[in-house]
């Protein structure tokens, strides 16, 4: 389906700026299909005529439409009303006893750039609450903003944390001195949670949740300014073992302040599950700090160890088994720097890539290089596949390229399959295989077992020996 950005791209004229102020409306869509309880669309020019960018349901009332119909043609039967609201600049509805539409020229400038269709079911055997007056105001309200350019903010929060409130959570309707005109059944309950117990309506909002605050409350710097409805803003109070959200919506005409729509939610349960969250975060990064500590005291007691072995070939298993517990600790120390259990392997490859070749040079000249990029792996992919390349690298420099030469790394990464191979440009590979040390059969179970994947050895083109491994990563 096209999206709103393809559409303004592709099928308009607009500015950069005017296909902003577009998108910052519909990033505010939601909230205006709710408090419509409406249907609603964003109809734009393009060379084929008047076509739907946008559209949104309510979540405070059904929807009249099942099917989406972004990116198609407007109904004809809404443009006559579509002109008429370009052409004098103004809300123009039209409906009967069913259904109303209500057609909003969106301005930006002085200039209108698209319209609002909003089309909303009626129920004339129902009375009119004085919930759903007071929220037709306030749409009222909203709909003539949008035509004057007032709507959306421009200082609105660029994000919204998780647990936003919406209008189906709480609604108080403010004046211009932050008195409440109106609060939902929602709204109410939020506030006698925090301690509220008065009466809302007619009060000030702001000096009533003051006398909550106590010493051991958590207070947001922009809460005043929310509560009063003076901005565009988010704040949360938390007292009482309980935190509300609180998002402002400003109402204006013609830049004097009417009042604010103050939307909010009892998030307590979302922040107490953030929090231990964030506790569990730290610890499995300390687990991983002190499995890393571990390893390099192991790594250097192995190579303390290695410094005295009197025998050469005991020496040597010591300083190979000291670099692979290295490599594994190389990727506990980036687990232990990061919330994620997943590693920018490229990241990491770097270092392990400069210790194979540094630890196995004897005096001679070896160059690496390394092309194409590996991507996010999980840490235990990661521990294995660091091990599999520092042993191939490894036994390439000491084996491939005794005398000196070359090694390349490529890895190419196609969504889950990943396909790295290792070139060196040495003696090459004998007819008898890459031989049945423990270094290959500690990569031929690694490969099979933990990484789900293929290896291949063999001569490669020019001279030299080619390894592939071949895998999905999860």
């Amino acid at each position: 389906m096209p999206t709103l950005t393809n559409i303004l791209q592709q099928r308009t004229a607009l500015s950069f700026d005017q296909r902003e102020w577009l998108h910052m409306l519909t990033g505010d869509w939601q909230l205006l299909a709710d408090i419509f309880f409406s249907d609603l669309f964003l109809v734009i020019t393009t060379a084929d005529g008047p076509v739907v960018a946008a559209q949104a349901r309510p979540a405070t009332a059904t929807t009249l439409f099942e099917a989406d119909v972004v990116g198609e043609v407007a109904e004809r039967s809404y443009l006559p009303g579509i002109d008429e609201a370009l052409a004098v600049s103004e809300v123009v509805t039209w409906g009967d006893d069913e259904v109303e539409t209500t057609f909003i020229p969106v301005n930006y400038r002085n200039h209108n750039i698209a319209v609002v269709v909003s089309v909303k079911a009626l129920y004339p055997d129902r009375l009119l609450s004085h919930v759903q007056h007071d929220y037709d105001s306030i749409a009222e309200n909203i709909a003539q903003m949008i035509t004057t350019g007032e709507f959306p903010y421009s200082e609105a929060p660029s994000g919204y944390r998780h647990g936003t409130p919406r209008v189906s959570d709480g609604v108080i309707h403010l004046n211009e001195d932050g008195i409440v005109l109106f609060a939902s059944p929602n709204a109410v309950s939020h506030f006698r949670r925090i301690g509220v117990d008065e009466p809302l309506h007619d009060r000030v909002l702001a000096e009533l949740v003051t006398e909550k605050i106590d010493d051991y409350s958590t207070v947001d710097e922009s809460l005043p300014v929310v509560l009063m409805g003076r901005a565009a803003w988010m704040a949360e109070l938390e007292t009482h073992s309980v935190t509300v959200s609180m998002r402002a919506v400003p109402l204006r005409s013609e830049g004097k302040r009417l009042g604010a729509m103050l939307l909010c939610r009892d998030v307590s349960e979302l922040r107490r599950q953030e929090k231990q969250l964030i506790t569990k975060d730290a610890t499995i990064r300390e687990i991983h700090h002190r499995v890393k500590n571990n390893l390099q005291t192991v790594s250097a007691l192995l190579r303390l160890q290695a410094r005295r072995a009197s025998s050469e070939e005991t020496r040597s298993a010591l300083e190979t088994a000291q670099r692979r517990v290295s490599t594994i600790a190389l990727v506990h120390q980036q687990l232990s720097q990061t919330i994620n259990e997943v590693v920018d392997f490229d990241e990491l490859f770097i270092p392990v890539l400069k210790m194979a070749v540094d630890i196995a040079v004897n005096d001679v000249e070896v160059t690496s290089s390394f092309t194409g990029s590996f991507g996010l792996i999980r840490a235990e992919e990661a521990a294995a596949l660091s091990v599999v390349l520092n042993e191939i690298i490894s036994n390439a420099v000491e084996h491939g390229v005794p005398n000196g030469g070359s090694v390349s790394v490529d890895a190419l990464r196609d969504g889950y399959e990943l396909i790295v191979t290792v070139r060196d440009d040495g003696v090459g590979i004998g007819p008898e295989g890459p031989g049945s040390g423990l270094g290959t059969q500690i990569v031929r179970t690694m490969v099979s077992s933990e990484l789900h994947g293929k290896i291949a050895w063999e001569p490669a083109d020019g001279g030299g020996t080619l390894v592939t491994i071949t895998m999905l990563m999860q």
